[in-house]
């Protein structure tokens, strides 16, 4: 077996406030990320811009939150899906490798719940092309079906299916409907699922109930899958983080 080349994870930040909003917390959630140390990180319910938080918290960074959580460490791309008067937030890729390319795909159904896919091409060490993408999908069954979808018709027009395939984020799937449409349509496996056939639990953070977060990929050996749930996780957002520690096939 190849030694892993790629660890990734994905966390829904909840904006950077502990569950029910009880604490600004973007601050221990950028050192708890650093310390976990991935090299992409998929990012959900990132703040953009909120104006009246920035107001009522002295610490408040100056910098979008994609930015202070990247700053030195990582490079960044966020897209905003949640606009109102006072700020915006989204989705946001982490990269220590260079993103070459950056697009925020709007995959709205219903248009009170905004929802978008980043998709970033990243290239990886060995200069293999990789695309990644983020997602936040709909609290309603018939919305996330459109949205996957959409996410398929979407990466089968730019993607080609021997180029390795990240797809990682918050997917509200907790009846794991998601998993036949991506591995029939883009070949997608998640990565806990090898093992046990379902996805893992990942919300709450305190004890894990719900399956609802997700990483799948394709052209990836999948060697180490973790959920980081309990303290201190769970003091700074309401779901766990989920990592895996990948390598490329044949390499």
């Amino acid at each position: 077996m190849s030694a892993p080349q790629l660890h990734v994870a994905t966390y829904n930040i909840h904006k950077g406030f502990s569950q029910f909003n009880r604490r600004m917390m973007v601050h221990e959630l950028r050192e708890r990320l650093r310390h976990l140390g991935p090299d992409i990180v998929f990012l959900q319910e990132v703040q953009g811009l909120h104006l009246r938080h920035a107001d009522k918290h002295h610490n408040w960074p100056s910098s979008p939150q994609h930015e202070f959580l990247a700053e030195d460490f990582w490079q960044s791309a966020y897209g905003s899906n949640m606009v109102y008067d006072h700020g915006h937030h989204g989705n946001a890729i982490l990269s220590r490798f260079p993103i070459i390319e950056a697009h925020n795909q709007d995959v709205t159904h219903m248009h009170f719940e905004r929802r978008g896919m980043l998709h970033c091409r990243i290239t990886l060490p060995d200069g293999q092309l990789a695309h990644c993408v983020c997602v936040h999908l709909s609290l309603f069954g018939y919305s996330r079906r459109r949205q996957i979808e959409a996410l398929a018709d979407y990466l089968d027009e730019l993607a080609n299916h021997h180029e390795p395939l990240i797809i990682a984020g918050d997917f509200n799937d907790w009846r794991n409907h998601a998993g036949d449409p991506l591995a029939r349509r883009l070949g997608l496996t998640e990565v806990f699922s090898t093992g046990a056939g379902v996805p893992v639990r990942s919300f709450p953070a305190t004890m894990p109930m719900f399956r609802l977060d997700r990483i799948y990929v394709r052209g990836f050996e999948v060697h180490q899958t973790l959920v980081h749930f309990g303290p201190p996780w769970s003091a700074i957002s309401d779901h766990a983080a989920l990592s895996a520690h990948l390598s490329l096939h044949g390499r």
